[in-house]
């Protein structure tokens, strides 16, 4: 019974509430940037995925965000690649830098403040916002992997 009754909690207080944000988040992408391939999330923890998903079915623009961004609990930037679909662990653009870590990290992109890049590439993070926008651009610009 306390499965059921968490899965409800999950559902009505945490999945429900966040497609709000998701919503949000996504008719803002152009303020970010022109291309409208990256989100950007006031706060983290929000499960955004399948929200995003379908926001993007339901636009006819299916694929077309390739990040997300959010700060961490620390108030450091994090950048997350959007998966193939909802199942996939497979990103649409993974980060480049895979497995770097702070002064290799800074070196190797050019941009101050880099934190790390997990070595498959599906997340980074920088020390601040414009340190993470300017990781996430520039990875937009890089040919795919």
């Amino acid at each position: 019974a306390t499965e059921f009754f968490d899965l409800v909690d999950f559902y009505a207080l945490s999945w429900y509430p966040a497609r709000a944000v998701v919503q949000k988040a996504y008719d803002a992408a152009a303020d970010f940037h022109e291309s409208k391939e990256v989100i950007v999330f006031e706060e983290g923890g929000c499960p955004w995925k399948e929200h995003l998903l379908d926001l993007e079915k339901e636009n006819g623009v299916f694929g077309r965000t390739k990040y997300a961004m959010f700060p961490d609990q620390k108030g450091n930037w994090r950048i997350q690649c959007v998966p193939k679909d909802n199942s996939s662990f497979t990103n649409r653009k993974s980060l480049p830098w895979k497995g770097l870590r702070d002064d290799a990290l800074s070196a190797a992109s050019g941009i101050e403040g880099g934190i790390f890049v997990h070595a498959a590439g599906f997340i980074g993070g920088n020390v601040t916002f414009e340190g993470a926008k300017a990781m996430a651009l520039k990875a937009l610009e890089m040919p795919a992997e």
